[in-house]
């Protein structure tokens, strides 16, 4: 086994400290409190745990804010990382948080805000209605969709990507549209308390944790028009500060894949609205060069530490792209938007 000193040092010399400093920002949506056999590539919490406790080993963990400020300065330390979330489920505040303090770091948890207070995103009513189906076959026809298996775990795993990945890109009103229909079909009774409440957001802060905005729904900007979009933005920013009492300056993209979810008009009304950064899901790391507006994240979906390691070292070593062009292929949490 290679010990952790040799990786440490690999990791130094691909992100030294100063002008040739480059930033990890690892991304993750949920961590479970147990395996979940319908998502099993999603983190639990002793997953979640071990994942933390190699990151912290090989990384010098530090808050978005400040690796923002260090990008601007030409100060990064080396091996510099920081660990954000996407959407604001409940299980980021009562199964990742207390995980993070007993690891004494914080980390950034982007919020989406029209689900917060018993609220659910449109892929967890897609999701959570599957599960609860009890029938092998589910006829989605009338939606333009297809007839889909969904006897086993397996099928319905399946099943649940299919039908995300013909959803996720409609129109917000026909993606409502859908979904409630899945979940009108199905005839199942769906969770109100997967994601935050506000008071669990102020809870996080006043345990050091950052808090960004994600926008209020979750659209794909580049699917939206300019002024809707520009409410997405400032009305999630407003939201979050008048719970905090504070300024809300980071954003996370959602869906975030540079000139597909996002364009550069995006980046510019994030900026007009007074964020001081905002990250997407294209893979990389960040360098002196990088648009803050435009800060690439990524984690690797291995679960053994080296391999986990390796694939670190991969990323410092790309260059993402821009929002004018294509971003590589997401192997993402598949329960999840972004």
């Amino acid at each position: 086994m290679i010990p952790d000193f040799f990786i440490r040092q690999a990791m130094g010399l691909l992100s030294p400290a100063g002008k040739r400093a480059r930033l990890s920002v690892f991304i993750f949506h949920r961590v479970l409190p147990t395996p979940d056999p319908l998502f099993p590539d999603e983190p639990d919490a002793e997953q979640f745990d071990r994942i933390v406790s190699w990151i912290t080993t090989w990384f010098e963990v530090i808050p978005l804010d400040a690796a923002v400020d260090a990008l601007k300065t030409e100060k990064l330390p080396a091996r510099a990382a920081v660990i954000t979330f996407d959407d604001g489920y409940a299980d980021n505040c009562t199964v990742a948080m207390p995980i993070l303090l007993k690891h004494k770091i914080s980390a950034t948890f982007f919020i989406a805000t029209g689900y917060l207070d018993g609220g659910r995103m449109w892929n967890d009513t897609i999701v959570e209605s599957i599960r609860a189906f009890q029938q092998n076959m589910l006829d989605l026809s009338a939606l333009g969709l297809a007839s889909y298996r969904t006897g086993t775990i397996e099928e319905k795993r399946h099943t649940i990507s299919a039908i995300l990945d013909k959803t996720k890109y409609l129109a917000p009103a026909d993606r409502h549209h859908a979904t409630q229909e899945i979940a009108r079909l199905t005839r199942s009774q769906l969770p109100d308390k997967l994601m935050m409440t506000s008071e669990q957001v102020r809870k996080m802060r006043q345990a050091g944790m950052q808090i960004g905005a994600h926008t209020v729904t979750h659209p794909i900007l580049s699917r939206i028009d300019l002024s809707t979009a520009r409410d997405e933005i400032s009305n999630s920013k407003t939201c979050l500060e008048n719970i905090l009492g504070e300024p809300v300056t980071l954003f996370a993209y959602p869906n975030g894949k540079p000139g597909e979810d996002y364009l550069p008009e995006h980046a510019r009304l994030i900026e007009a609205a007074g964020f001081h950064a905002a990250v997407s899901t294209a893979w990389g790391s960040a360098g002196a060069a990088t648009d803050l507006f435009e800060v690439p994240r990524f984690t690797p979906w291995n679960k053994t530490r080296l391999k986990f390691a390796f694939r670190l070292m991969g990323n410092l070593l790309a260059l993402p792209p821009a929002c004018t062009s294509a971003s590589p292929p997401s192997k993402d949490w598949p329960s999840t938007p972004d």
